[in-house]
């Protein structure tokens, strides 16, 4: 029973919540439950239906409705006298800036990616706003507190990059099948469908194709007067045999390693396949599946049925969805889409001598999916009101992360563990400059813009400057002068901008938006590792994770916002040591574990729910089982 010092904080307090998908929608039933009266919501998506399952203030009348808007109208229904307000908009619009953040005492974030967890973090910090972030796969779920000063914050510790795989091993050398699905759904799907001027390595030349007319065409360019049927064998053809032919003739690539062999139509199919072809839906649903009769998800199709899937679907889109033809980008809910992914992955993984999969399975790691649970977000969700009524009683000495266990550890499922103190080498809350290995000679401005500043610190407008010389700066105040002056920069080697940028340059970048700057020394240097380092940049400064963790292991959602925590105690980045009484040694009678559980083949950055995202794989470094002797 929550004491009247609780309540009084609880009734006059104002709190944010961004997100309101599987945690958002617990959230904030909780909120309204446990007296909260002010209550402001922001989340930018629709529902759809494969929300209805655990998202449970919405319905199938609510389909293609906002979220938030949908939620805050069934949670008044049940506390009609509270003050909800909800926002259909992305929590990086202008209108959120700082003097917004302010006004609330304690955010609560219910996100799916790290791009807006990042935005979030550094507001609540420029406005001295303490933060609750929480994250779920599965049977697994964090809640973890942030507060400016007192301790960590999202970002003192490093974020797993999203898995990127080198150009070579997708179109040469696939060994694994996430190499064919990204195969699949990055070049082929977007060569198809997509941007038809896009470059990719699928339309190979023959050797002789200065001499031939029709060597020398766009493979990809349907004929004019061709039968689609004609269109999509002739596609077929030259990605899983001709472009196999040409792969092959490289022997040296193949020394050690398993030959692919080439797969042509007439091989697996007969010439008319009107035979092989059912009903087409008369419902509206366009689906190859739906059109051949197969009617399992989870059945793993043979070479033959494979072909038949991708010969209907690509069929399907040119003949039912052609005015989309040019602008199609891969979406793990276009139920087409995700048919003739898989059916190519498939198909190319038969050429290499790789498993095929489901397409239940293609679709989980084509669209990087852990099938969410609604009780461990409704558990994570109460989590995050303990923590946030804490905040506003100012019980700073009581604040806890807790991590929800899919297995007992210590008898226990929810573990508590005192929050780390800041990181002192955190770029963002305690200014630390990072360094950037970078060819000067080599990399262009638009390179450092997109690959470091946007995709690894996160900055949505960033301004550039070497000394007092503006390098790069974004905004709708800009007059067109400047505008073409920093466009042109863009397209500069670092080392010829008008105030070059070469080795020992120290660069401060400035997100105004997100009341953000950090300092970055430059360093020149020559060559990169093409596998290891596909960017040509390798960016450094902070904490590195700790040395006993497996290397080899793939990393969950988002990463921590702690180091994984040993078994008996823990030194963070202050120096300061602490007792993990409750947490260290964790077993169980039957000894496996969470982390020897967990599927290994699942993609690493995996949720099909837009907020659940696991925050740490602490998880398994405090579940790992020790068996006896």
């Amino acid at each position: 029973m929550a004491t009247d010092e609780q309540l009084s904080a609880i009734k006059n307090s104002k709190v944010l919540m961004v997100g309101a998908g599987g945690i958002g929608c617990e959230l904030l039933k909780t909120l309204a439950l446990s007296g909260f009266q002010d209550i402001h919501i922001i989340d930018m998506d629709t529902i759809e239906v494969s929300n209805l399952n655990r998202q449970f203030l919405f319905r199938q009348s609510h389909v293609g409705q906002s979220k938030a808007k949908v939620a805050r109208d069934a949670v008044l229904r049940l506390r009609p006298y509270i003050n909800i307000t909800a926002y259909h908009a992305n929590v990086k619009d202008s209108q959120f800036n700082l003097d917004f953040f302010k006004e609330f005492d304690v955010v609560m974030n219910g996100l799916d990616n790290l791009d807006a967890r990042r935005h979030v973090n550094r507001l609540c910090l420029a406005a001295g706003v303490p933060l609750v972030e929480s994250g779920t796969t599965g049977f697994l779920g964090q809640v973890a507190i942030h507060v400016k000063g007192k301790t960590e914050c999202y970002e003192c510790q490093p974020k797993p990059s999203p898995k990127t795989y080198p150009v070579c091993t997708i179109t040469s050398t696939p060994s694994k099948f996430v190499h064919c699905i990204v195969w699949a759904k990055d070049l082929l799907f977007a060569k198809l469908f997509g941007d038809k001027n896009q470059d990719n390595d699928l339309n190979v030349r023959s050797s002789d194709a200065g001499t031939s007319s029709e060597d020398s065409e766009d493979v990809f360019e349907r004929r004019k007067d061709e039968d689609i049927e004609q269109y999509g064998r002739r596609i077929y053809d030259h990605v899983f045999g001709y472009n196999i032919e040409v792969a092959l003739t490289n022997e040296e690539t193949w020394k050690n390693r398993n030959k692919p062999r080439p797969i042509y139509s007439k091989d697996v199919l007969p010439e008319n396949l009107t035979q092989w072809n059912g009903n087409v839906r008369k419902d509206g649903d366009v689906s190859a599946m739906a059109s051949l009769g197969l009617k399992n998800p989870q059945d793993v199709w043979s070479l033959a049925e494979n072909s038949r899937v991708f010969l209907e679907a690509l069929k399907l889109f040119f003949v039912n969805r052609s005015k989309d033809i040019g602008n199609l980008t891969f979406d793990k809910d276009d139920q087409l889409a995700v048919e003739f992914v898989t059916a190519a992955a498939n198909i190319r993984a038969s050429s290499f001598g790789i498993t095929s999969n489901s397409l239940f399975e293609a679709k989980g790691i084509a669209g990087n999916i852990v099938h969410a649970v609604a009780t461990t977000n409704a558990i994570v969700a109460g989590l995050i009101v303990i923590e946030a009524i804490k905040v506003l009683q100012k019980d700073s000495n009581n604040y806890r992360m807790t991590y929800c266990l899919e297995h007992p550890a210590r008898k226990m499922l929810l573990l508590p563990a005192e929050p780390f103190e800041p990181n002192k080498s955190c770029y963002v809350c305690s200014e630390t400059p990072l360094s950037l290995e970078v060819n000067t000679c080599r990399s262009k401005l638009r390179d450092f813009v997109e690959k470091i500043v946007k995709a690894k610190l996160g900055m949505n407008f960033p301004l550039i400057m070497h000394g007092s010389q503006i390098l790069y700066e974004v905004g709708e105040d800009l007059d067109a002068d400047m505008v073409a002056i920093y466009s042109g920069n863009l397209e500069k080697v670092l080392s010829e901008l008008p105030s070059p940028v070469t080795s020992g340059t120290m660069l401060t970048i400035e997100d105004l938006q997100q009341e953000f700057s950090c300092t970055i020394n430059i360093k020149h240097r020559e060559e990169f590792d093409e596998e290891k380092e596909p960017d040509e940049m390798v960016l450094s400064g902070w904490t590195q994770p700790s040395a006993e963790k497996n290397k080899n292991e793939p990393a969950g959602n988002g990463e921590s916002t702690s180091n994984a925590l040993p078994a008996e105690e823990t030194e963070n980045a202050t120096g300061k040591k602490r007792k993990l009484s409750d947490i260290s040694e964790a077993t169980t009678s039957d000894g496996s574990g969470l982390a020897e559980s967990r599927n290994h083949n699942q993609p690493e950055c995996l949720d099909e729910d837009d907020d659940d995202l696991i925050m740490s794989d602490n998880l398994e470094s405090l579940t790992k089982k020790k068996r006896s002797l």
